[in-house]
């Protein structure tokens, strides 16, 4: 097995992973690789990973000299980015740590409570955070394709989201979908926590138009497909997004990271990240 040079060059971003034997952690080992102006400073798992103590990159056939491990600070060590793409109570334990060493973190995890959020918004008065449901960059500019259209079509349009995930997604719905509901209910002036609605059965009467619906598929081994659907009479818009990989989610995150080493500390998007704002 060759070996990699971790340390290639002094301006190379120095990258911590979380999560990193699965599948959206090893795609992200695998950008940085290939990243010119990136290099893999810390591989993260929970404790128990059978993945822990191994070499980071021994998958790729590509040795990086970075062991896997559940110690936070041996982890972050090396680093001044985390990527994080895990649960939200993971996400938070790694915060704090990140908060204590200076290292700037890049959130995909999705699910946070309010509370949670607000824990987030706390500590990036010390450090540089971008926190976004999706860090697909066609995504985002999707949320800004539907701040437009919600705008336009703001009256006489049934408006309904639809997504779709692999079968091992925990949360519903996606973080994708809910931020698409959210960008669309402040295009229209609505508080989405007011007029969303996440399921129908039985009798339900008929729609009521200031509502967002919501309708959640699981299966197989769907990457993500978000659909919002405006539907008026004699006629109905569809924007959708389809990924067939996960690439784009660390091609993103490496963004990401490329705008937070301008940045002290701060909470920010992947509409500040695209220049969408």
């Amino acid at each position: 097995m060759s070996t990699a040079n971790p340390t290639a060059n002094a301006d190379s971003l120095a990258i911590a992973i979380a999560g990193v034997s699965g599948r959206m952690g090893r795609m992200l080992v695998e950008a940085v690789q290939q990243s010119p102006d990136a290099h893999l400073a810390g591989a993260l798992d929970v404790a128990g990973s059978p993945a822990i103590g191994l070499d980071a990159t021994a998958f790729t056939g590509i040795a990086s000299g970075v062991k896997i491990t559940n110690d936070l600070r041996e982890g972050l060590k090396n680093a001044k980015y985390l990527i994080d793409f895990t649960r939200p109570e993971g996400t938070l334990a790694h915060l704090k740590v990140c908060r204590e060493l200076g290292v700037k973190l890049i959130i995909g995890t999705t699910g946070f409570s309010e509370t949670q959020k607000a824990e987030i918004a706390d500590a990036a008065r010390d450090i540089a955070i971008v926190m976004a449901p999706n860090m697909a960059v066609g995504v985002n500019v999707v949320f800004k394709l539907l701040a437009q259209a919600a705008k336009a079509l703001n009256e006489g349009y049934d408006i309904e989201i639809i997504e779709a995930h692999h079968r091992h997604k925990v949360d519903a719905p996606s973080g994708t979908a809910l931020k698409m509901g959210e960008v669309v209910a402040d295009a229209l002036g609505r508080d989405l926590k007011d007029c969303a609605v996440y399921g129908r059965e039985g009798v339900t009467g008929e729609r009521d138009p200031s509502t967002i619906g919501f309708a959640t598929v699981r299966g197989g081994d769907i990457v993500g497909d978000h659909t919002v659907l405006f539907a008026g009479l004699g006629e109905r818009i569809e924007i959708t997004h389809k990924s067939s990989s996960r690439v784009h989610y660390a091609q993103g995150s490496l963004r990401a990271a490329r705008f937070l080493s301008r940045q002290p500390h701060g909470l920010f998007g992947m509409d500040d990240v695209l220049g969408l704002k």
